[in-house]
């Protein structure tokens, strides 16, 4: 199973479209037709909100060996978790819910080939002690030759609860704006042996929503002649920071570092005040709206000596 996360792709880059042009590879042939059929997919309760993988048929009728293109439309924004067996793939724009776009993983199909496969799922979501249901899912097959017989099949989420049960789901709603909320301790920086200064500031991060998103961001702003050193545990970090750990369960609670830099010529003593904004994106990059944006900045003094 492989998981491909959009942070990976926009490492750095807040807030930006990124262009997603394609996957690498061999061509698409040219001729032939595809039909696929799916499962059903059923996510199952765990310890980390649901999972589940949906099982894939497709059956290639062309004349010449082709490597057909994937195009998986998520039920649930944010669901997807890799393909069994694993393959590369790349994320379209987020509408809310976005098309996941691979090849069919295996390699070429040989004209007249069956070939199964599953997409997995995981929703980070609060289990429930009664089943759910949400429609919009979709698999499309196509040989990228603009063949009329290349074909697609919908499909549903089916939330099994806490009890085992499938039966009377109810409709699943996921929240559409994030709820989260950070705080951060004040900083005292060190002498280090080479004369420069180096501090942490203590944070906790919280997110009690199931929102779609793919990475939380901390955006530092610091008093002139101080810069960002880094996180603990550490991600990437340029001008904003991400959270490591990835996606949030509704309710969880991190707690990280942010470690602030200073030169061998800053005096001891006061150093000012600094801030942080906490932010989400899903998709592209794009920033998400919080239910109250003004637990999303907190303050913290800083010191030297």
């Amino acid at each position: 199973m492989t998981r491909t996360i959009l942070r990976r792709l926009v490492a750095g880059v807040l807030g930006a479209g990124v262009a997603l042009t394609g996957l690498s590879g061999p061509a698409i042939a040219a001729s032939g037709d595809t039909a696929v059929s799916v499962g059903r997919l059923v996510l199952e309760p765990t310890d980390r909100g649901y999972a589940g993988s949906l099982q894939v048929t497709v059956n290639y009728r062309g004349h010449e060996a082709s490597y057909l293109k994937l195009a998986v439309s998520e039920a649930v924004p944010g669901a997807f978790d890799g393909l069994d067996p694993a393959d590369p793939c790349v994320y379209g724009v987020a509408q809310p819910a976005r098309t996941i776009h691979c090849h069919v993983p295996g390699g070429a199909l040989q004209p007249g080939e069956r070939r199964k496969f599953t997409v997995d799922f995981r929703v980070l979501t609060t289990t429930r002690p009664y089943a759910m249901v949400t429609p919009g899912g979709k698999v499309a097959i196509t040989t990228g030759d603009r063949n009329p017989a290349n074909d697609t099949a919908d499909f549903s989420a089916l939330f099994r609860s806490t009890t085992g049960s499938l039966r009377a789901p109810r409709p699943y709603v996921r929240d559409t704006r994030t709820d989260s909320v950070v705080s951060a301790g004040p900083a005292a920086l060190a002498r280090q042996e080479d004369g420069s200064w180096l501090g942490r500031v203590p944070m906790t991060v919280r997110v009690a929503g199931d929102a779609a998103h793919d990475v939380y961001w901390l955006t530092p702003t610091l008093p002139s002649g101080l810069e960002i050193g880094g996180t603990e545990p550490a991600d990437v970090c340029t001008a904003s920071c991400m959270v490591a750990g990835g996606t949030f369960m509704p309710g969880e609670e991190r707690k990280i570092a942010l470690l602030i830099w200073a030169p061998a010529e800053v005096a001891p003593g006061d150093l000012g005040t600094g801030s942080v904004h906490l932010g989400a994106s899903f998709g592209w990059g794009d920033m998400l709206t919080d239910v109250d944006p003004a637990d999303n900045v907190a303050t913290f003094a800083i010191t030297a000596g």
